[in-house]
């Protein structure tokens, strides 16, 4: 389908620009974390991550464009597809995964390395918003459905003992939930339910390594050479940027390798120590910016479906951002989920970009063509 000319008009060129700035500003920060080494290693190419983080960003652009020329309403009749299709490849990671950093979440075929479950978040907006489109918020049945609808996803991403991307499948919902009109003594109780089983999901729930994150969480100082040396470092890091940042590429916790995983969970304390309190803000003002737009575009959708999806974007990527950003200042325990758009990986960025496709698309079909 060619993309109708007129129907330009109504691109959100605000959202387009905030996310190729923030794009940007993680090219130069992958670079900065990488170009040196990661760990002990020193790449052949300085540009390694650099290029490999580029052509991800590139091929999710192009995503964009295909994205664009569909109605986003089509989406509505491969439901079935994308529900067990996704179900299916979650199944495999189980089977035939590769287990990195005590999780079993990656996949590969040939030379490419993908991460399911970042492409299952998206899945997971695109199923559950085409349910609850024509759900009864009032009715018990079709809100237990939802939920179980969701839960099949959640469980399989457990298993890989992925905690992060099961509690971003939490957000998800819950924000479609609420935008679908959810009532509120609803809400309350999946709350409490929630409350009541976290004692039970802590103690036989969690591997090992995930409970001594959250007591690392609570005093990571009670082992600050073992599971609280990340968040220590990390802290260390944002502070010693002080408020105008030591400057691009000037990172001693990243050159010194003292801060682990610079180039993917814990970017945001690069740009800290890097940019200062400044260029903090500024990263977490165009994530404002983006937001804006994204609920912008829910509430300007022309149907429910639409207004669903575009919300349940934001919620991920709201969530992404207050457990990432929150992880790298010690004020949530570390789960290993990256910073849209900053964060080295290839998955996590095309997923994210794919998700931004969509709410352009949806809010550039907000209204009928005027002739």
């Amino acid at each position: 389908m060619i993309l109708d000319r007129r129907l330009l008009r109504n691109l959100d060129f605000v959202l387009i620009t905030a996310v190729l700035v923030m794009c940007g500003i993680g090219l130069i920060f992958v670079y900065s974390a990488t170009h040196g080494g990661v760990g002990h290693g020193e790449p052949e190419d300085p540009f390694a991550y650099f290029k490999r983080q580029l052509a991800a960003f590139l091929v999710g652009v192009a995503c964009i464009v295909v994205i664009l020329t569909i109605d986003y309403n089509l989406v509505r009749r491969a439901h079935p597809f994308l529900y067990w299709g996704n179900i299916a490849i979650l199944v495999l990671v189980l089977l035939a995964g590769r287990r990195v950093s005590g999780a079993e979440r990656w996949l590969k075929i040939g030379p490419v390395v993908l991460q399911p479950s970042e492409l299952a978040k998206i899945v997971v907006i695109l199923t559950l918003s085409n349910y609850l489109a024509d759900a009864d918020m009032n009715s018990r049945r079709d809100l237990v459905i939802a939920l179980l609808h969701v839960g099949l996803p959640t469980g399989l991403v457990l298993l890989q003992n992925d905690l992060g991307t099961a509690i971003v499948f939490v957000g998800i919902t819950m924000g479609i939930l609420f935008v679908a009109g959810m009532r509120p003594k609803d809400l309350l109780a999946i709350v409490a339910i929630g409350a009541l089983a976290s004692p039970i999901v802590f103690f036989f729930g969690l591997k090992d390594y995930q409970r001594a994150r959250i007591f690392t969480f609570i005093n990571p100082y009670a082992d600050p050479t073992g599971t609280g040396y990340n968040v220590i470092q990390s802290t260390i890091a944002i502070g010693s940027g002080g408020f105008f940042g030591k400057g691009l590429f000037r990172s001693t916790q990243v050159r010194l390798n003292f801060l682990p995983a610079h180039h993917t969970d814990f970017i945001f304390s690069v740009i800290g120590e890097e940019l200062g309190f400044l260029g903090g803000v500024a990263v977490l003002a165009i994530y404002a910016v983006i937001l804006w737009r994204c609920l912008q575009a829910a509430s300007g959708a022309k149907d429910t479906f639409g207004q669903l999806v575009a919300a349940g974007v934001a919620s991920m990527i709201l969530v992404h951002v207050l457990i990432n950003i929150g992880m790298t200042m010690s004020l949530m325990p570390v789960t290993g989920i990256p910073l849209p758009f900053l964060s080295y990986g290839g998955s996590s960025l095309m997923a994210n970009l794919v998700a931004i496709g969509l709410v352009l698309n949806i809010n550039m079909r907000r209204q009928k063509i005027l002739f």
